[in-house]
């Protein structure tokens, strides 16, 4: 009896994130049919645009690598209950860390070193980024969500001011941007595809993340302190100290998401780099349930999502937007489902197997 009710305990997890993605797949599916186009098709063409196809894989993947990274910046303070959303402020100051460091050593140091630098000086500055909102909230009791969310905008505009500024390249007139990265420090592509190094980056963050936070005292601690902190104070867990150190990691991760974006894909810093990942990864984070592992096969599906923006303007007259209506409606449906948590019999203990579970015990 006790398994049963494991069992149907551990699907609800599942189950109704699940429901939530196929209810937003029922509500923009009625939207494109509001809008003149036939779902079906619609979904056809995403699928193709997606997964169709080799080429149509590392597209997706090539979206989804990013995503794997900035998405752990939400999931890992969700283990303390931050609710962190300044992913793409990290990412463009990871980047702009990257590019500065890039600039400075690239005509005197090799390739290698200078790549690995740079990935450093990201990881560095995208970390500190997100101390600052875990900073302020425990010292000081400010609402992360809404300091990480402010930090967005700041660095987006030190960027720009940098950009345009100091940084900038007078080859470049209609659109500020960096002078260029040397190519030795270039990330490349794996063997025989588009897609780059950045992909393996993800997959490896995401795996190192989820043994720190399961599998290590660390982790554990980390998980107690944000179920209870009154508790963890209680049982002398420095809980100021564990907030510190996770935010680190988890800007940590956006931040070389940045150094990803600038060496493998922009090779110098612009108005570019603010694509939107960062938002994206607050989604994945959510959808996956702020599980490190899932956050690789939802970064997957939601690269796939991205990869069809073209094909859904050339195929259906649809604005390119419409893949950030996806998106939006996506998250309301998932954040909704966060509610709906305790609420079905089905996935509940029954009172008959609650007495049989006292008995055998």
């Amino acid at each position: 009896m006790a398994s049963t009710t494991t069992w149907r305990r551990s699907l609800e997890p599942v189950a109704l994130p699940m429901g939530a993605v196929l209810s937003a797949l029922v509500i923009f599916g009625v939207f494109c049919a509001l809008v003149g186009a036939n779902p079906l098709a619609v979904y056809a063409s995403i699928y193709r645009a997606a997964f169709g196809s080799w080429s149509a894989w590392q597209n997706t993947l090539l979206r989804a690598s990013p995503l794997m990274l900035t998405a752990l910046c939400t999931a890992l303070p969700a283990r303390l209950g931050l609710v962190i959303i300044g992913n793409e402020g990290a990412l463009v100051i990871g980047g702009l860390a990257a590019v500065l460091v890039g600039l400075a050593l690239g005509p005197s140091l090799p390739g290698g070193l200078v790549l690995l630098a740079m990935a450093l000086g990201s990881l560095v500055a995208g970390g500190l980024w997100i101390v600052v909102a875990g900073a302020l909230r425990h010292y000081r009791g400010v609402n992360e969500t809404i300091s990480s969310l402010l930090l967005n905008y700041v660095a987006i505009a030190l960027m720009n001011h940098l950009v345009q500024g100091p940084l900038r390249d007078p080859a470049f007139v209609s659109k500020p941007s960096s002078f260029e990265i040397a190519p030795a420090a270039w990330l490349g592509n794996l063997p025989d595809t588009r897609v780059h190094w950045g992909l393996i980056y993800g997959l490896v963050a995401s795996v190192l993340a989820y043994i720190l936070m399961q599998r290590t005292t660390f982790g554990f601690a980390a998980r107690t302190a944000g179920g209870n902190v009154r508790a963890a104070r209680i049982a002398g867990l420095p809980v100021g100290k564990l907030t510190l150190a996770v935010c680190f990691l988890a800007g940590s991760c956006a931040g070389l998401a940045g150094m990803v974006e600038v060496a493998a894909v922009q090779k110098r810093l612009n108005e570019s780099i603010v694509s939107s990942y960062g938002y994206a990864g607050i989604l994945v984070a959510f959808v996956a349930r702020h599980n490190p592992l899932a956050t690789v096969l939802v970064s997957v599906l939601l690269g796939g999502i991205l990869a069809s923006g073209g094909i859904l303007q050339r195929s259906h007259n649809l604005p390119d937007a419409t893949v950030m209506v996806f998106q939006g409606i996506v998250f309301l449906c998932v954040l909704y489902s966060e509610s709906l948590y305790g609420r079905f019999k089905v996935f509940q203990e029954r009172e008959g197997q609650a007495e049989g579970a006292v008995v055998a015990g």
